[in-house]
């Protein structure tokens, strides 16, 4: 099946960098590997149940979305127990340590997607089944 998508230029430039540097034959081969591990991820963040304890890490620009993260962040904040910033010039990286009902923590992850400043998130979960001490 062929397909476009509207991807900037300097994406393209450094996404063509990288499946050249590794050897592959094509551009679509690199799309289709991505496009999997895109799946993978997704199946994963889905597959979480019960209580969580993970990790959510996101880079964006400050400028464009900082009072509407801030929001969503205020909205979970029943799961969110603490996070890191840091500034690398216009970009940010935010993190944002969970604790809580997985369900929670993966409406905070697809929230944090939804915005156009984001450019990406990640979440790592470190334990899926929190037990009381």
């Amino acid at each position: 099946m062929r397909t476009s998508f509207s991807i900037p230029d300097e994406v393209i430039a450094e996404f063509d960098t990288v499946w050249q540097d590794q050897g592959l034959e094509s551009r679509s081969r690199a799309v289709r590997e991505a496009m999997l591990e895109y799946i993978e991820s997704h199946s994963q963040l889905e597959a979480m149940t019960g209580e969580v304890v993970s990790l959510v890490g996101f880079d964006y620009r400050h400028h464009d979305v900082i009072a509407e993260l801030h929001a969503v962040q205020h909205e979970y904040q029943d799961v969110i127990l603490n996070t890191s910033h840091t500034h690398q010039g216009e970009w940010c990286l935010e993190s944002l340590f969970c604790r809580g009902p997985a369900n929670r923590v993966r409406e905070l992850t697809y929230r944090l997607r939804d915005f156009d400043g984001v450019r990406r998130v990640k979440v790592m979960v470190i334990q899926d089944t929190v037990e009381d001490s």
